[in-house]
């Protein structure tokens, strides 16, 4: 019972893992869900992908609802786990090891796919794509939310297009004069006065508009944002890449311990099993002895312990002879020595047939 008990304590503990991993999902995916610049900025990832820019929202916006999904699995998880570790047994304990499994192999198949092969999720930031995608989207109709994103980019980062602000002169919101013809970069390419407020990305008040918009270099250089977009973006992307595969590795390790946690158990619930069949099987043996023993014992008393009478009773003419006038009750010691000796009643018996009046009268 003690290595059961400690095979239960085991599982408890990781089903508290567990759980508070689950708990740490779901106010990570809530958080990530209501983080709106950085769901809005994943949209700059998926730039060079047809399928997923075609999405109505950002990328992070499926992450976070995706991780809120699966931390309330891992919840409802924890839950069956405490349930199995209660009532022990083997099919709640494999209901439990299954839907474990699945939760980490889903997470090994995302954290690889994103690691190797990101492409085939679309995620990249090459850079001619990233300004093909700049100049084809930027400000067009029905682009507002890669317009927003990029905005976002570049005041967030202080940047100016993907390699620079020359960027823009071949792009569609500059040749089809999506934005004013005055301009020739956008505004939040250009330093702000309004900095420090949340949304200047969504309405950008530039602290010199003239100077920022002026075509010489020696104007410009110091009310616009010269730096590329494209550095500070990939690095965002990594530190992005590695919070999320830093707490896939943490979930996986805290799911592979509740699977050896299960696995003690299921052990521990099979020897429970074979010491409670063994102490079975030597309950009935010992049962089975007692009662060979009792009627062993009983059978013995029926042969050595009788109640004996022994009468004698002679049909000759002068009466009946008794051997003993009252009836003899005889101890399993005499019945012995009867037994013993029969030679003597024998000789006796005898003696009384052939010489019966003699008898008789030495009697009396």
């Amino acid at each position: 019972m003690g290595r059961c008990f400690n095979y239960k304590f085991v599982l408890n503990i990781c089903n508290i893992l567990f759980l508070i991993c689950g708990l740490l999902l779901i106010l990570s995916g809530c958080y990530l869900y209501s983080d709106t610049k950085r769901v809005l900025l994943s949209r700059m990832l998926a730039a060079s992908s047809d399928r997923l820019s075609s999405l109505s929202h950002p990328l992070l916006h499926y992450v976070a609802l995706g991780v809120a999904i699966a931390g309330f699995v891992a919840v409802l998880a924890a839950v069956v786990g405490f349930w199995a570790s209660c009532l022990h047994t083997y099919s709640i304990l494999s209901v439990y090891f299954f839907s474990v499994v699945v939760l980490l192999l889903t997470e090994s198949v995302m954290c690889l796919a994103i690691t190797l092969w990101p492409h085939c999720l679309g995620i990249s930031l090459d850079e001619s794509q990233m300004v093909r995608s700049l100049q084809s989207n930027y400000g067009v109709p029905g682009q507002e939310l890669f317009t927003n994103a990029m905005d976002l980019a570049q005041v967030h980062f202080g940047c100016c297009g993907m390699r620079s602000s020359l960027d823009y002169d071949t792009s569609l919101w500059r040749l089809q004069s999506y934005g004013q013809r005055s301009w020739s970069v956008p505004l939040s390419c250009c330093v702000l006065e309004n900095t420090s407020n949340p949304l200047a990305y969504l309405d950008p008040k530039p602290a010199n508009e003239s100077l920022c918009q002026s075509i010489e270099r020696l104007s410009y250089e110091r009310e616009r944002h010269s730096e590329p977009c494209l550095p500070p973006l990939n690095d965002w992307y990594r530190k992005q890449y590695g919070i999320f595969l830093g707490a896939s590795l943490i979930l996986a390790v805290v799911e592979f311990c509740v699977l050896l946690g299960i696995i003690m158990s299921c052990t521990g619930i099979a020897s429970q099993r074979a010491k409670l069949k063994n102490l079975t099987q030597k309950m009935r043996t010992q049962k089975r002895r007692g009662i060979a023993v009792k009627s062993r014992e009983t059978l013995i008393g029926n042969i050595y312990e009788p109640e004996v009478e022994l009468n004698a009773n002679t049909n000759h003419s002068i009466g009946e002879i008794y051997l003993e006038s009252d009836r003899r009750h005889t101890r399993s010691g005499d019945f012995k020595e009867l037994s013993i000796n029969p030679k003597d009643l024998y000789k006796q018996h005898h003696i009384m047939a052939r010489n019966p009046i003699s008898m008789g009268n030495s009697l009396i």
